[in-house]
């Protein structure tokens, strides 16, 4: 079973081969990774995402942040985050990215992944989340609709149809 843990230090090792698998398959967009796909230097990242979790140091150009890998026995499967409020800019990206390596999808990672989360952000006073997704991904699509997401609406980003899903937190 995956345990949902923040990155530390001393998984640098295991982090860099994780983000080099998503390159070698031609995937620069590492979603829900909080920009672990554009930064070269992975202590300067768990840094950036340690302060990102409080309001005191948050980066004024971002919201706060949970961010966690997938870990299941002792191997990084996948990467998720849990954004607390949307902002302007968050507002068609939802609360929640998130990412299973090449290597691991359609093993139901993604779907245990979001389950996790939407434990964790339920435990913080949320009600709901929403999340986006492209249209043609159809696994996310699927993972989002088995945690309970509801269509809410639709929009364009990229050239590219995607759907906002609302899931309720509470009953």
């Amino acid at each position: 079973m995956i345990q949902l843990v923040r990155p530390t230090e001393a998984m640098k090792e295991q982090a860099i081969e994780f983000r080099q698998e998503f390159f070698e398959h031609g995937e620069f967009v590492i979603n829900g990774s909080e920009l672990f796909d554009k930064t070269d230097d992975y202590t300067e990242w768990c840094k950036s995402i340690d302060a990102n979790t409080k309001e005191e140091t948050v980066n004024p150009n971002w919201v706060i942040t949970d961010t966690f890998f997938a870990v299941d026995d002792d191997r990084i499967v996948g990467i998720i985050d849990f954004r607390h409020t949307l902002n302007d800019f968050l507002k068609d990206l939802g609360h929640c990215g998130y990412s299973v390596r090449p290597s691991e999808r359609r093993k139901g990672f993604a779907t245990e992944m979001l389950r996790q989360l939407l434990e964790a952000a339920q435990k913080t006073g949320m009600n709901e989340l929403y999340l986006s997704v492209e249209r043609k991904n159809e696994p996310s699509v699927k993972t989002i609709i088995r945690n309970g997401g509801v269509y809410e609406r639709s929009f364009e980003i990229d050239g590219e149809q995607a759907d906002i899903y609302r899931i309720a937190l509470s009953e």
